[in-house]
């Protein structure tokens, strides 16, 4: 089935979907299969390869939801209580509960986050907190009450990062590094949450497009992209301001690593029921299912469940997905942007899945 993958992979490269794609098949303990196709650097004629890192963006909430759930497990807080115990100037009074910050179910709302970045090369000076204050302060109202809905928010996994913080004492990062990452990646150099320009797929966004029409009016170009490379327009290489729901940096094989790990039956970042909980879809207050767990969507393909999460922005796009009932899982990296969850990975599966 490799050869059909390739085949597919091969044609989206040529039909100027995307200059580089990277896509590998896993089971629990193996990797199957791990296809690159087309450049990291369209410019160079550069061939995107397994060992490039790409900003993975929003998966990034998958490890945030660990981090809360080790932090429960260690009973330092409960799901159930209110954010507000843990943040005293939140600013979305004491109704909403760290578990409908979890399932996107809190009612805050989403401002559209694309002027959300800063170069890689001002990331050490970078006052996430501040920045966020603003962003608060601009946004104080509720789109619906707690419970109510599904709402997809990153402001909610802002503040996750920070009730990790405060409930911790470590930076975000660190907490993630000691706890999750380092289990997979000892040597710290597949998973990060900064970028090594050496190794780093330059990100792109097609020249002729109506979103790069508008993204002159959303972000400051000249300071964030370079000149058009054969009808690409190449990013300099960008960090969202939000670390918590989009700061992570990695490569095919250390998502892989990664999701196979939540496919062990043994795994280490988080007891069984932990994981069950995890993995568990969400109800609104009247009963509605939301089609999404703690930081994961639930989806079916071929008659296997599967949950995943996508993640995008300027100049990247990628999907991490795991079958449980399968013992399979599947990653896909583009270093063009994304703005919405496009299932691709369900046009590729098909291809391998029984």
């Amino acid at each position: 089935m490799s050869e059909k993958v390739k085949a597919l992979l091969d044609g989206l490269v040529i039909k100027g979907t995307t200059p580089g794609i990277s896509y590998c098949h896993f089971s629990r303990d193996q990797i199957i299969s791990s296809i690159q196709c087309g450049y990291a650097n369209v410019n160079r004629k550069l061939p995107i390869t397994a060992f490039h890192t790409l900003n993975v963006y929003s998966v990034t909430k998958t490890f945030t939801a660990i981090a809360i759930l080790h932090l429960a497990e260690q009973r330092k807080l409960k799901l159930e209580e209110s954010a507000k115990k843990f943040l005293p100037s939140f600013p979305y009074g004491d109704k909403i509960s760290i578990h409908q910050l979890l399932a996107h179910t809190s009612g805050i709302s989403n401002p559209i986050p694309l002027r959300w970045i800063h170069l890689s090369e001002e990331h050490l000076h970078f006052d996430r907190d501040k920045y966020f204050q603003q962003i608060f302060f601009q946004h104080p109202k509720l789109k619906s009450v707690p419970g109510k809905r599904f709402s997809y928010s990153n402001l909610n996994y802002i503040l996750l990062g920070q009730i990790i913080e405060a409930v911790s004492g470590s930076k975000y990062e660190d907490f993630v590094q000691e706890n999750i990452l380092r289990l997979i990646d000892p040597g710290g150099t597949e998973l990060g949450f900064s970028i090594d320009e050496s190794r780093q797929a330059k990100g792109y966004h097609k020249r002729v497009s109506i979103m790069n029409a508008m993204l002159g009016f959303l972000i400051d170009k000249p300071k964030y992209m370079e000149k058009t490379e054969e009808g690409w327009v190449p990013f300099k290489f960008i960090l969202v301001n939000g670390t918590a729901y989009g700061g992570l940096v990695g490569t095919i094989g250390g998502l892989a690593k990664y999701a196979q790990e939540l496919l062990s039956d043994q795994c280490r970042f988080m007891s069984p029921e932990s994981k069950r909980l995890m993995f568990t879809e969400n109800k609104t207050s009247a009963g509605e299912s939301t089609g999404m767990c703690l930081s994961w969507f639930r989806g079916e393909l071929k008659g296997a469940e599967y949950f995943c999460h996508a993640g995008g922005g300027g100049g990247y796009y990628c999907e991490v997905r795991i079958y449980p009932s399968l013992g399979l899982g599947s990653v896909v990296m583009l270093n063009r942007s994304g703005m919405r969850d496009e299932r691709l990975l369900s046009k590729i599966d098909r291809l391998i899945l029984q």
